[in-house]
């Protein structure tokens, strides 16, 4: 993962192309609505577009913005590269087996192994609930199997999010110092 300054510098310059793309392709003048969809949608391509498809969260936010704006996508994005493939993470078990611990009284040990199991299945339908939630919340999430792909990708998202954010915050503060002056 490369470091935050050249991110955020990458995403500035992609998400001011992008504004610029979103203004000139419209011929009337644009709502707050319009011109905050257009604010959304730039700044959106931009942070995927800094990973060149080479994670599953920035094709699949490239693949839904194509949906709906196939021309401004594709001026601000250049002609269409193939993404490069992905290295998949090895999959690791997320939850360990329980040790057995053993007694000298057999109920006992009876009622241990189903407390296990018990925890166990507990524990697994805890994991799967919240792994539900993080697929629904990365763009392409949905269709990752791998959990640990999910996390990796998940990290990548939240990364570049922050930067995101930063980089509006900045130009928010900027904004705000050249008009109070």
């Amino acid at each position: 993962m490369r470091n935050s300054t050249s991110l955020k510098q990458e995403f500035l310059k992609k998400w001011i192309k992008g504004l610029q793309v979103c203004n000139s392709s419209s011929e009337k003048k644009m709502t707050i609505l319009e011109r905050k969809k257009a604010i959304k949608m730039s700044a959106d391509i931009a942070m995927a577009s800094t990973r060149n498809g080479t994670t599953c969260w920035s094709r699949a936010v490239v693949a839904n913005a194509t949906q709906s704006n196939r021309v401004v996508v594709e001026r601000i994005l250049g002609p269409h590269k193939p993404s490069r493939s992905v290295s998949m993470v090895m999959h690791k078990k997320i939850l360990k087996k329980s040790r057995r611990v053993c007694s000298s009284r057999s109920r006992r040990v009876l009622m241990r192994k189903r407390d296990v199991a018990k925890t166990r299945s507990i524990a697994k339908r805890l994991v799967w609930k919240k792994t539900q939630v993080l697929k629904s919340l990365v763009p392409g999430g949905e269709f990752m199997e791998d959990e640990m792909c999910l996390i990796a990708e998940t990290l990548d998202y939240i990364v570049s999010l922050r930067a995101q954010v930063d980089v509006m915050r900045c130009l928010a503060t900027t904004t705000e110092l050249i008009n109070g002056k």
